[in-house]
């Protein structure tokens, strides 16, 4: 089968590997309907994320189930399936408290490589949700962002107590950006302004998404306008979808005093000034989405037509030309590229 492996800094190759097989009894293995390249991905393309060895790539799948392991009850061969970025039982002590990212048997499935054909995916029952049945074809992807970007960005508003009424605003315009400004909307915020947004192509989906306010200033800049929005006061929730220095601080800035931050940018060399922190009186709140626990609530509002995230996936290729896609990715010329195997 085909699988994307990284060589090393915007080093992508399609290469030709055997079909996975059933590991351990909780295993299944599902043909890939659509995959996606992540904006984390991006980290150890720019070789950020150092990469000693070729690695395997892609942590986001919808597929049909073609096989399932002798412990495997729920979940069944001919199911249409959508699962997290991580692999989790559902069923330990930290899953039941709702951060199915943090279990104590949790897989990385961007450890296993998703941007590929077929995938084993472990701990299948408590990862892997069916849809009520196979999808038609204009749903797929908005059923992949359900995968990471949209239960990121769903998290993210939950972690920032996004609710009727309240001012919100989201720091970045990536994929997850701009669903998190959905799901502002859909949580009722009667404000949503969106930080640090130059591209009319993303102004645009953002302001269809429900964003009332675009600042293309970033940094200290933008504070100063939101600030200035918001009367001097600062929003009631921020949501970092960056994971930059600038980001995280621009957040943490225009969050009022008992206001809460959501923070699910992958966080690289950022540093909280001790002091600002202290006094800043906020709730702060993030790391890798539990998408498992958003997933069935996700599904039915993608099912049901009442969402559609999908329209993040500006370019779609197929795998075989996922450097392509990552290329585009890197150069801010895709939002999001949705690759077919």
């Amino acid at each position: 089968m085909k699988k994307t492996f990284l060589y090393g800094p915007y080093n992508i190759k399609i290469e030709e590997s055997p079909e996975p097989k059933i590991l351990e009894d909780e295993d299944a293995i599902i043909k890939i309907v659509a995959t996606c390249i992540c904006g984390s991905d991006l980290w150890a393309y720019r070789g950020i994320d150092p990469v000693s060895e070729p690695i395997p790539m892609g942590h986001e799948y919808v597929g049909i189930v073609l096989e399932v392991g002798k412990g495997v009850k729920k979940i069944k061969p001919g199911q249409f399936v959508v699962g997290s970025f991580f692999a989790s039982d559902n069923t330990c002590e930290i899953c039941r408290a709702g951060y199915h990212s943090g279990c104590i048997r949790r897989v990385f499935m961007g450890d296993i490589g998703m941007q590929a054909e077929y995938a084993r995916v472990p701990l299948a029952d408590g990862t892997l949700v069916p849809t009520p049945d196979i999808p038609p074809d204009h749903l797929i992807p908005s059923l992949l962002t359900a995968s990471d970007v949209l239960g990121t960005a769903w998290f993210a508003a939950i972690a920032a107590d996004v609710r009727p009424g309240k001012w919100v605003a989201v720091v970045g315009d990536g994929a997850v950006g701009l669903l998190a400004v959905l799901s502002a909307k859909i949580m009722g915020a009667e404000r949503i302004i969106l930080m640090g947004s130059r591209n009319p192509k993303r102004q645009e989906l953002a302001r269809e998404f429900g964003a009332t306010d675009i600042i293309p200033e970033r940094g200290d800049e933008a504070v100063e306008v939101v600030k200035e929005i918001t009367h001097g006061l600062g929003v009631h929730s921020a949501i970092e979808a960056v994971g930059t220095q600038t980001a995280l601080m621009m957040a943490l800035k225009v969050t009022r005093p008992g206001g809460h931050i959501g923070v699910v940018g992958v966080l690289h060399d950022v540093k909280i000034p001790g002091d600002e922190f202290f006094f800043s009186l906020v709730h702060m709140h993030g790391g890798p989405a539990p998408v498992r626990r958003f997933l069935p609530d996700l599904i039915e509002l993608i099912w049901d037509r009442k969402i559609d995230p999908g329209k993040v996936f500006d370019v779609v290729l197929p795998l075989d030309k996922v450097a392509e896609g990552y290329k585009a990715m890197h150069e801010r010329k895709a939002i999001k590229v949705l690759l077919k195997p």
